[in-house]
């Protein structure tokens, strides 16, 4: 089974880093104003001063702004993409008349159809990446909450990924499961 969940080693460190970084500033500043600190006055004014800073600090600030919140946006749009994206195969030489084009979420669509068939399945979600010769499966199942997950577990690597491979005409596929319990408020999904 392989790791889909690329971004979450960034995230560990990069929210380590800023609760470090928040934890030494903090500190920092407690220490100053219980005047801990020989080099830092507790009462002095934080800026020197009442005049305006020039202008290029400002458009620095709004400089810095603008990357901050692009990069935000970018780290939230990786959080949605937890799936690879739908591809398409070519079969066949792509200069010949006589090719076949197979979008990956096509071939995807019998695993759903399976895995949603199994007892205490909610649903799922199957995503198909990598060339045609080499594909691997990235599959989220969604199980009620009183499902056995080891069983399910048994039953989609035993049954669903081998009429994969042999639909795919394919020796391995790589598979990445992740499996979700559904909340127990909510009523099951209609057969």
């Amino acid at each position: 089974m392989i790791a889909t969940n690329r971004p979450a080693r960034l995230n560990r460190a990069l929210i380590a880093l800023t609760g470090i970084l928040l934890m030494v500033v903090g500190g920092y500043a407690v220490a100053a104003r219980l005047g801990r600190l020989p080099w830092v006055d507790p009462h002095a004014a934080l800026v020197p001063g009442t005049a305006a800073p020039p202008s290029w600090v400002l458009c620095a600030a709004i400089a810095g702004a603008l990357v901050l919140g692009l990069a935000a946006l970018r780290w939230l749009s990786v959080q949605a993409a937890r799936l690879p994206r739908k591809r398409q195969w070519y079969m066949g030489s792509r200069d010949s008349s006589g090719h076949t084009v197979l979008d990956s979420g096509t071939a995807a669509a019998p695993v759903v159809a399976d895995v949603e068939g199994y007892d205490g399945v909610r649903g799922a979600v199957a995503r198909l990446s990598g060339p045609g010769r080499a594909p691997e499966l990235h599959l989220v199942v969604t199980a009620e909450p009183e499902a056995d997950l080891a069983e399910l577990r048994r039953r989609i690597l035993g049954h669903a990924v081998p009429r994969l491979r042999v639909a795919l005409e394919v020796e391995v596929v790589p598979v990445s499961l992740e499996l979700r319990l559904a909340d127990r408020g909510r009523p099951a999904r209609a057969r």
